[in-house]
C-alpha cells in the first residue's frame, strides 16, 4: 500500500474512532459561549463594585483659559467650570481625585448615582436616585497632580488604599469616570508601560494604559480584574482632544502617601538632603572616568546641606536607599519623596571604588512657587475694585521671590475682563503702600480701596522686579 493511500485510510479511521460529541461543531459554540458569558459576568461583578466607590465631580473656578496656557500666558484668570471624576477612599467622605479638577476652586460638588447594569425588555430601570453633596477642599499638592476633599456623609462605599501592590504589563485594567460628564463611564484595555516618565525633566513615573481616557476621566480610578486600585487616572497624550490609547494614571503607593499627608498637613511638606543627581550615560561615564556606565551620580552636594554634613560628595554614585537598590533618577526622586519626614535614612554610594554608607535626615525643603496661581483661594483672595488676586507676603514668599519688601500683598492673578477699575499691575507685584499707608494684608487693603469714592486718587507703591515705584489711578 502506497504511503499517501494509507495516511488517507488512518485519517478516516481515526475519525471514526474519535467519540461523537467532537464531531459536533455546536459544542464548541456552547462552549465559547459559555466562557464569554461567564468572563463578561466576573468583569461586571468587579467593576459594578469599583464604581459604587466613584463620583463625579463638579467645579466652579477661577483658572486660565486654555489658550492662554498653550501661549505660557497665566496671568488672566477667568470664571470657568471643570468636571470630574474622584474616588471614595475612606467610609467617612473623603474623596482622591486630581489638583487640576479642583485647583482655584470657588465651589465643589459631588454627585453619587447608582449607575444602569442591565437592559432587560419589560424590566429595564432607568431611574436613579441622584444625591448631591458640597464638598470642603483638604489639600492640593501640584507636584503629584492629586487633592483631597470631602463631603458629610457616612458609611459610604470606598476603595481601600492597601500597602501591598503589585501590577505588571500587559495586564487586563478598566478606567471608570465621567468623560465629557458622561458619569459611570467604563472602559477596558491593559497596562501598556511600567514606570513611564513622560517628561525627561521631571521625574514623575506614571502608568500607561490604553483604556481609552476622555476628559472629565482626571481624577477616576485604573482599576485591575480583582477591584484594586492601580492608580489615578491623570493626563493623556492626543492631537485631537480624545482618547487615542496614550492614558497615564498616578501609582498606587503615590497616591496612598499623597492622601495621607495631605490628610495630614493640607499639602505635601517638601523635603531635601542637599544634593542634585542626575543619570549616567555611557558619555558622562567615559568623559569622567566612572566604573560603571548606568545608574545615578551626585553632580551637587551643598555643603551645609543634610548629605553634606553626612559627608557626602559630588561625583558619589548611589548604591541604595535604606537597602533598597537605586538604578535611576526617577527612583531615586520617587523613594525620597514617599520617604517619611522628620525619619533618618541611609545611603550607599560607591566612591573610588569603596562602598560608603552615610547616615542622614532630610529636611524641610524651601518651596517652590512655580506659578502663583496655585496658591490663589478665589473665596478670599480677589480684591474686587482692581480684579486682581492677591497673596499675602510670608517669608517663604519673600525668600523665593527675593523680595526687598518686608510686608504687603503680593499680585498672583489678574481677573479676566475689564475690573471696575484700571490699573497698571502684572503679576509679582508687591504692593507695600496705598496713598501712603502700609499694606499689611489683603483685608486691610480691600477696606481701604472701598472707602474710596469715585474720582479719588489713589496711588499705590509697588515693589517690580526689585525696583520701586508709584501707581497711580483714580478711582471709577
Amino acid at each position: 500500500m502506497k504511503f499517501a493511500t494509507w495516511l488517507a485510510v488512518a485519517l478516516v479511521c481515526t475519525s471514526l474512532s474519535l467519540p461523537v460529541h467532537a464531531q459536533k461543531p455546536e459544542s464548541s459554540k456552547t462552549l465559547g459561549s459559555t466562557i464569554l458569558k461567564e468572563y463578561d459576568e466576573a468583569f461586571g461583578q468587579v467593576a459594578e463594585h469599583v464604581m459604587r466607590s466613584v463620583v463625579q465631580i463638579d467645579v466652579i473656578s477661577y483658572g486660565v483659559p486654555e489658550h492662554q496656557q498653550d501661549n505660557g500666558d497665566s496671568q488672566a484668570l477667568q470664571r470657568q467650570r471643570a468636571l470630574g471624576s474622584g474616588v471614595i477612599v475612606d467610609p467617612d467622605g473623603y474623596i482622591v481625585t486630581n489638583n487640576h479638577v479642583v485647583a482655584g476652586a470657588i465651589r465643589i460638588r459631588v454627585t453619587l448615582s447608582p449607575a444602569t447594569l442591565k437592559l432587560v425588555t419589560g424590566h429595564t430601570v432607568l431611574s436613579r436616585k441622584v444625591r448631591v453633596y458640597d464638598a470642603k477642599l483638604i489639600g492640593t499638592n501640584r507636584y503629584a497632580d492629586l487633592a483631597v476633599i470631602k463631603i458629610d456623609e457616612k458609611d459610604l462605599p470606598y476603595i481601600p488604599l492597601p500597602e501591598k501592590y503589585d501590577v505588571s504589563l500587559g495586564q487586563t485594567v478598566f478606567c471608570i469616570g465621567s468623560p465629557e460628564g458622561l458619569d459611570h463611564t467604563v472602559t477596558k484595555g491593559i497596562v501598556s508601560a511600567l514606570g513611564r516618565q513622560p517628561d525627561p525633566d521631571r521625574p514623575m513615573v506614571y502608568i500607561q494604559t490604553d483604556s481609552p481616557i476622555n476628559p472629565g476621566n482626571s481624577g477616576g480610578p485604573l482599576a485591575d480584574r480583582d477591584g484594586n486600585l492601580v492608580g489615578i487616572n491623570t493626563f493623556i497624550y492626543t492631537s485631537g482632544g480624545g482618547s487615542e490609547g496614550l492614558g497615564f494614571a498616578i501609582p498606587e503607593p503615590i497616591v496612598r502617601f499623597a492622601y495621607a499627608q495631605i490628610r495630614k498637613y493640607g499639602t505635601i511638606p517638601a523635603t531635601t538632603i542637599g544634593t542634585h543627581a542626575q543619570t549616567i550615560t555611557p558619555t558622562l561615564a567615559a568623559a569622567l572616568h566612572l566604573p560603571q556606565d548606568t545608574g545615578l551620580v551626585l553632580s551637587d552636594v551643598a555643603p551645609d546641606g543634610p548629605a553634606g554634613i553626612a559627608g557626602l560628595h559630588a561625583k558619589d554614585i548611589v548604591l541604595s536607599l535604606d537597602g533598597i537598590p537605586i538604578d535611576s533618577l526617577p527612583k531615586y526622586v520617587a523613594y525620597l519623596y514617599l520617604h517619611p519626614q522628620g525619619q533618618p535614612l541611609e545611603m550607599q554610594v560607591l566612591r573610588d571604588g569603596k562602598q560608603i554608607t552615610a547616615s542622614l535626615t532630610p529636611v524641610p525643603a524651601a518651596p517652590n512657587f512655580d506659578n502663583l496661581s496655585d496658591l490663589i483661594n478665589p473665596n478670599t483672595d480677589l480684591i474686587p475694585p482692581l480684579g486682581i488676586f492677591v497673596i499675602d507676603l510670608n517669608p517663604p514668599l519673600m525668600a523665593a521671590m527675593a523680595t526687598r519688601a518686608q510686608s504687603g500683598v503680593i499680585v498672583a492673578g489678574l481677573l479676566s475682563g475689564e475690573p471696575a477699575t484700571l490699573t497698571d499691575l502684572t503679576v509679582g507685584d508687591v504692593i507695600t503702600t496705598i496713598n501712603g499707608k502700609p499694606v499689611r494684608n489683603k483685608q486691610e487693603l480691600l477696606q481701604d480701596l472701598n472707602a474710596f469714592k469715585t474720582g479719588d486718587a489713589v496711588a499705590l507703591e509697588v515693589e517690580r522686579r526689585g525696583v520701586t515705584q508709584y501707581i497711580a489711578f483714580e478711582m471709577e
